[in-house]
């Protein structure tokens, strides 16, 4: 159950990548759903980012007592629901993606309240929660932003 909690709360090891693993899963993210994740229906893209969320808590949980860190950089996937939070119902072209990519890693490093508070939450619930914030507001400003600007 230790090994499975450590390959999913890496993103399948995108978590190892020495250089920015968040940003690379994040964009992992944005290339899963420009060419698959797109295709689905509004409710199942949904249910797969609150089926990612919490198992992603219970494995982040798991993976972060193993290695003895509150909230360590190795588990991206919190940067996975976050992102696919902020894609939720995104068009598809790249300038889309691109402005979703970067304003949940904006949302995501800054961190405006309340999302500090989110880390405080125990375990894994904590390493999710200010994602998935940072997923929320990085999607209301890209909807604003489509809404304004008539898509991209």
């Amino acid at each position: 159950m230790k090994l499975a909690a450590r390959i999913y709360s890496t993103f399948f090891g995108f978590g190892f990548i020495p250089l920015a693993p968040g940003s690379a899963a994040s964009l992992a993210v944005v290339a899963l759903y420009k060419f698959f994740l797109i295709k689905l229906s509004w409710p199942l893209f949904l249910g797969i980012i609150v089926l990612v969320g919490l198992t992603g808590a219970l494995a982040a949980s798991s993976y972060s007592r193993e290695l003895g860190h509150k909230d360590p950089r190795r588990i991206v996937i919190d940067e996975v629901a976050g992102q696919g939070l902020t894609l939720f119902l995104a068009p598809g072209s790249w300038a889309a993606m691109a402005a979703g990519f970067v304003l949940f890693r904006l949302f995501d490093v800054v961190k405006p309240f309340p999302l500090r508070r989110l880390e405080k939450l125990p375990t894994g619930w904590g390493i999710l929660a200010d994602d998935l914030g940072a997923g929320v507001y990085a999607w209301v400003v890209l909807r604003i932003f489509l809404l304004v600007r008539g898509g991209l």
